[in-house]
């Protein structure tokens, strides 16, 4: 795959791929267990990817089985469920004078 995709369902395989690796499949004992966080976190790169909000994320997703397959969803979380998540994972980035770049990647070239 090259650096900059144009593929959804590229883009999509190597960011859940990538976030399994990274990512315990839930925060903590008692999260609800609904979606694991890297399914949550490749729900949100692609609300990057289409450059959409996250009402149009979720309707795009829930028309697009294939995409759904790749992440593992049978039903899709409600639209401020990646508010909540993003909010939550947002919190646990480094500051922006660090060294480190800031999450969720740098931005994209079209």
């Amino acid at each position: 795959m090259s650096r900059t995709t144009k593929s959804a369902t590229e883009f999509a395989k190597t960011t859940f791929d990538a976030a399994c690796r990274v990512f315990p499949d839930y925060s903590g004992p008692f999260s609800p267990r609904k979606f694991t966080q890297p399914q949550i976190l490749t729900l949100l790169a692609l609300r990057q990817f289409f450059k959409l909000d996250y009402r149009g994320t979720i309707a795009r997703l829930a028309e697009w089985k294939e995409l759904r397959d790749i992440i593992g969803v049978e039903r899709l979380p409600h639209f401020t469920t990646l508010i909540h998540a993003e909010k939550r994972l947002l919190k646990k980035t480094p500051s922006p004078d660090s060294s480190t770049p800031p999450w969720p990647w740098p931005a994209m070239s079209a």
